[in-house]
C-alpha cells in the first residue's frame, strides 16, 4: 500500500470547504463587514462596489466576496494619524491587526470573524482613503462564465453629506 501524503494541505481548506455558502451570504458577508467597519469608524462613503472574486486564480472557484470602497478623509487631520486612529478604533471593536501590506503608504490590514480588511489613503486621490474587504473563500458555486464586473452598493452605506 502507497499513500502520496498523511497530512492534509492549505490547498485542501481552498478545494473543499467544509461548509460551502451561497452568492447571497458571500455578499452578506463583505458588505456586513464593510458596514461594520464605516459604522464604526465614521468613514464618509464616497462610493462602493461589490464582487465575487476567485480565490485560486481569475476564474475558478471558490469564490469570496469583496467590497471596494473609497471615503472621503478628513481635509485636516494627517493620513497616518488618521489611518492610525481607524486601526484603534477597529481593534477597540474587535478586529486584529495583521501586517501591513507593502504597496500603500500608511496602510493597515485587520481581521475580524474570517473576514480581512486593508484600508489605505488612495494612490491617485489623495482626499480619498480606500476600504477593501475580503470574505471567506467558501463559495463553490460556478461563476467562470460570469461577467467580471463590480455591482454598485454604495446605496447601502451613509454618503458624504
Amino acid at each position: 500500500m502507497l499513500v502520496g501524503r498523511l497530512h492534509s494541505t492549505p490547498a485542501d481548506a481552498l478545494e473543499h470547504p467544509v461548509s460551502p455558502v451561497s452568492d447571497g451570504q458571500s455578499r452578506a458577508q463583505a458588505v456586513q463587514a464593510a458596514q461594520s467597519v464605516v459604522a464604526a469608524t465614521g468613514l464618509q462613503t464616497s462610493s462602493a462596489g461589490y464582487a465575487l472574486m476567485s480565490c485560486k486564480d481569475r476564474d475558478n472557484p471558490p469564490y469570496q466576496g469583496s467590497v471596494y470602497l473609497t471615503f472621503t478623509l478628513p481635509a485636516a487631520a494627517p493620513a497616518d494619524a488618521y489611518f492610525a486612529r481607524i486601526a484603534a478604533t477597529l481593534a477597540e471593536h474587535g478586529w486584529a491587526e495583521g501586517l501591513p501590506p507593502n504597496n500603500h503608504a500608511w496602510a493597515r490590514t485587520l481581521t475580524k470573524d474570517a473576514v480581512t480588511v486593508i484600508v489605505y489613503r488612495h494612490d491617485d486621490e489623495p482626499r480619498l482613503g480606500v476600504l477593501r474587504v475580503y470574505g471567506e473563500c467558501r463559495n463553490m458555486n460556478d461563476h467562470r462564465r460570469d461577467a467580471t464586473t463590480w455591482t454598485d452598493v454604495t446605496d447601502q452605506f451613509p454618503r458624504t453629506g
